[in-house]
């Protein structure tokens, strides 16, 4: 089990039209991830999905806030001794292309981490080399075939399963998944997505889904929790299924409405929820920070500055002064 309290992350930005400033990036995130459970992140570029990530994969500091795995708060132990917590949860890059080392061969990839691997559990050196055929055959491709070989002789799609089986290597409770097809031939994707979704199954790993893309949100964790982002803030957190279904939040709203829909497959009396405006660099933090956007910001929105909660009654958690379920999602895809 991992959770997070108040994460916040500030980039220190120099020079530039702006000059110096400050760039929240996350605003005191809370999150929970239970061991095989599925959770995505979802938001546009810029909303701090990618940073969250690669500070729950031990990768990036946090300027505040509390990650605890396994009940263990990681601020109470030293860098060293957090190393060991950390190894349970992989990331899967995005980019299978750069994601690997061009000098190095598949054989090689894979030895490195599964030696440290067997010297942390007592197995024999011998176990290495079966270990890494049995995961690439775990992630589908012929062990025999891809071993001796170079990344560069191997497709996108083949790259990206080696770079899961890589993440297994350390036998992770949690996989984190940063946009993890996107850089994949739409030809291949849903065989990525499915490899996912049967690793969550059959080995009981959690997977921390991050994505722009609702529809392969909704593929991996069906049954899963949603987090939608928006400037470094949760807007809008539940059910995949219940938020996708009856989103209440204007920005989760807008992203649903975002999703390209062929003529004749329009859902009747369906609202789309079109932003004001473009997002802009550098907007001021006073109120909403989805306020200058939204197309049904008030006074109040202006103003003050909303709380994740379920005011509304709704079933779903919420940052908005006047959430409204809306039907926003065409027929086929939230159905």
């Amino acid at each position: 089990m991992i959770t997070g309290t108040g994460i916040t992350k500030i980039f220190k930005q120099r020079g530039g039209v702006l000059g110096a400033r400050e760039v929240p990036a996350l605003r005191g995130v809370d999150f929970a991830v239970a061991k095989g459970g599925a959770v995505s992140f979802i938001g546009e570029s810029g909303s701090g999905k990618t940073t969250l990530g690669r500070i729950i994969a031990g990768l990036e500091t946090h300027d505040a806030g509390e990650i605890v795995i396994d009940g263990v708060p990681m601020s109470s132990l030293s860098h060293r001794k957090r190393q060991p917590y950390f190894r349970r949860v992989q990331l899967i890059h995005q980019d299978p292309y750069s994601a690997l080392n061009p000098t190095r061969t598949i054989h090689q990839t894979l030895e490195a981490p599964l030696r440290l691997r067997a010297r942390q559990t007592g197995r024999p050196r011998s176990w290495v080399d079966g270990r890494a055929a049995e995961l690439l055959a775990m992630v589908g491709i012929d062990p025999g075939y891809v071993l001796p070989r170079y990344p560069h002789q191997l497709s996108g799609g083949m790259r990206q399963r080696v770079v899961i089986a890589r993440a297994l290597t350390m036998d992770p409770e949690v996989l984190v998944a940063d946009e993890a097809v996107s850089m994949i031939d739409v030809s291949l994707r849903l065989g990525i997505l499915a490899l996912l979704k049967d690793l969550r199954e059959r080995l009981g790993v959690g997977v921390l889904f991050i994505t722009h893309d609702i529809a392969t949100a909704r593929y991996i964790g069906d049954d899963g929790e949603l987090y939608v982002l928006y400037r470094g803030q949760v807007v809008e957190r539940g059910a995949t299924e219940k938020i996708i279904a009856d989103p209440v939040h204007p920005y989760t709203q807008s992203l649903l409405s975002a999703i390209p829909v062929l003529h004749g497959l329009e859902r009747p009396g369906a609202e789309r929820v079109v932003p004001r405006e473009m997002q802009r660099e550098g907007e001021p933090d006073g109120g909403c920070l989805f306020a200058r956007r939204c197309p049904f910001s008030t006074e109040r929105c202006e103003s003050e500055m909303p709380v994740l909660g379920r005011d509304g009654g709704t079933e779903q958690e919420h940052a908005c002064f006047h959430p409204r379920r809306r039907s926003v999602i065409p027929v086929g895809v939230g159905e």
